[in-house]
């Protein structure tokens, strides 16, 4: 019973999508539930060839924000099961 419930819950994760901005929407991405990139977008107002730590930084601060939203979901999901 925990293994379908550990099953279902990994399939639904699969399906989820999770989302992280930075820089005010200058920077967004949309992760799934198995960490995998599904989209990126990067306003060419952020891209200075000058500063590409500025990129960097917005891409890796959007992808934290998304895994902090997925990592939170599955505390919820995890707390509904039997350990």
């Amino acid at each position: 019973m925990m293994e379908q419930k550990f099953l279902e819950m990994e399939a639904a994760l699969k399906e989820k999508r999770y989302e992280g901005q930075a820089g005010n929407g200058l920077v967004s991405l949309v992760i799934n539930g198995k960490y995998d990139l599904i989209s990126v977008k990067i306003h060419p107002q952020c891209l200075d060839p000058e500063e590409p730590e500025v990129v960097e930084d917005l891409v890796r601060a959007a992808f934290n924000e998304a895994k902090s939203a997925m990592d939170k979901e599955i505390s919820i999901m995890q707390a509904g099961m039997p350990f």
